[in-house]
């Protein structure tokens, strides 16, 4: 083990004996995320960097928590190789472990897969300073639970990554981004008729009567999706994509909070006449809202899914889905397991863990 490792399991071990909670943090790009309690105790794994091993045959890359995610991707890309769920940076400090611990994924999500579909094996220190590694490096791997898997969205509620293992794919042979004006209503229709097509999708964003459909793949598939689906070719697509995924585009910019709508891709229009922009074939849904917390979950209480407070511009109360009582019991029995003196982001994600 290298000394950063000693060093995070003594600085564990102190907040134990000192019955101290800590924050993890490392290139702090989704400090933002989350409940805004933070303990003024940190766990610095910034340093706790490199790339351990990449097989581009095998495609799978190995690195330590620390690592920045553009280091990852420059590499990847050099190999023609990409991470598939197109994670956000939000800043160029984002690392590997932070967004693992985050859960976030980009445009390709919805056609993909997330963040967890991809992870093959972690290591780990738990709330008793232990280094415990789970899964492997290969996709079909049925030693024991597929615990790395939950520490993907723990937000470091339940440990300190150190390591990962992570699968990837190759890049598209080619890529277009076709544009159509066409009323929201229309558009959801369309995307999930699309969604059942065998048609080469990658990307879907709409706003403000233009959707965004991104073809990848090859050259002869794209030409045949793309006759069938019309539209007009963006010339700057790439600038485009860029901007949903880290949120530059003119809709992000507010002093609104943003929530973010996680649901059922084929559920009709919400809120007709609010500003919402659409993801992953009318799946994901954002939109800004200077209400309180409180009344905007009221005023979607009917609505199946999950609402997430993603920032909050003036302080904020809670930021996820309330959970339901035997699933809360759930994450709680999860956090006794590996954090039993519950020092690790203390109220991160749920008041109550």
């Amino acid at each position: 083990m290298s000394d950063i490792t000693h060093q995070l399991q003594a600085d564990v071990l102190q907040a134990i004996d000192t019955k101290n909670s800590v924050t993890i943090k490392a290139g702090g790009s989704k400090d933002f995320y989350g409940r805004c309690k933070r303990e003024p105790t940190l766990l610095n794994v910034a340093q706790h960097q490199g790339i351990i091993s990449y097989e581009p045959t095998e495609l799978v890359i190995k690195a330590r928590a620390g690592t920045p995610l553009r280091e990852i991707e420059t590499l990847l890309t050099e190999n023609k190789q990409m991470l598939a769920f197109e994670p956000p940076y939000f800043a160029d400090t984002a690392t590997v472990g932070g967004t693992i611990a985050c859960n976030l994924s980009g445009a390709r999500r919805a056609y993909t897969g997330a963040v967890r579909d991809y992870i093959l094996g972690t290591t780990i220190i738990n709330g008793k300073a232990e280094v415990l590694s789970f899964g492997g490096e290969v996709m079909k791997n049925v030693a024991g639970y597929d615990v790395s898997r939950l520490m993907v969205g723990a937000m470091g509620t339940l440990g300190i990554i150190l390591e990962a293992s992570i699968k990837v794919v190759p890049m598209p042979e080619a890529e277009i981004t076709i544009v159509q004006n066409i009323s929201v209503d229309k558009a959801l229709i369309q995307l999930h008729h699309w969604a059942a097509l065998p048609f080469p999708i990658s990307a879907s964003c709409y706003y403000r009567g233009m959707l965004y459909i991104r073809l990848s793949g090859a050259e002869k598939a794209i030409h045949a999706a793309k006759l069938v689906m019309g539209g007009e070719v963006l010339t700057e697509a790439e600038v485009f994509w860029l901007s949903i995924k880290e949120q530059t585009h003119p809709f992000f910019n507010s002093d609104k909070s943003l929530w973010r709508l996680s649901l059922a891709s084929n559920t009709p229009v919400l809120a007709e006449g609010k500003d919402m922009l659409y993801e992953w074939g009318g799946a994901l849904r954002w939109f800004t809202q200077s209400l309180s917390e409180t009344t905007v979950r009221e005023s979607m209480s009917s609505v199946k899914g999950s609402l997430t407070l993603f920032r909050c511009l003036d302080g904020r109360n809670e930021v996820f889905s309330p959970l339901p009582t035997p699933l809360l019991a759930v994450h709680q029995h999860l956090k006794q397991a590996f954090d039993p003196d519950g020092i690790f982001n203390r109220g991160r994600m749920y008041q109550e863990f």
